[in-house]
């Protein structure tokens, strides 16, 4: 395993143990489909929420988030939408960004990003 995958599977772990702690319900991890992937799915309050990670080295040139550009949201939010066709829901859909940084003493922080970015309503299966 390269140290770059090994870095993003523990900036993952790290991402679930914090919203666990911050009172959300992992559903579900590492949901793929034709679309894409989505790191985290879980439910707190009303709201189903879909969670990208990033992780970078506290020292990176770039804030993790931008690594979630217009391409990347697409690819998260057409999967959302097939997980939802799939697991029907009431729950209200959110986009988070969770921005793990690790040190140089290999200790862990998050930066939480809520409402990260939105889905505009499109129905991917008229394409």
């Amino acid at each position: 395993m390269t140290d770059k995958k090994e870095l993003g599977i523990k900036g993952e772990k790290f991402a679930v143990r914090y919203l666990k702690k911050n009172k959300y319900r992992i559903i579900l991890r590492n949901f793929s489909c034709h679309f894409g992937e989505i790191d985290i799915i879980a439910r707190k309050d009303n709201y189903i929420v879909f969670v990208e990670v990033k992780t970078r080295k506290e020292d990176s040139m770039l804030l993790p988030r931008f690594a979630v550009d217009t391409r990347k949201q697409k690819k998260i939010i057409n999967t959302s939408e097939f997980f939802l066709r799939k697991y029907k829901t009431d729950l209200i859909q959110r986009y988070d960004i969770a921005e793990v940084f690790v040190n140089d003493k290999n200790k862990f922080s998050i930066e939480y990003l809520e409402n990260a970015f939105y889905a505009e309503k499109t129905d991917i299966y008229k394409r």
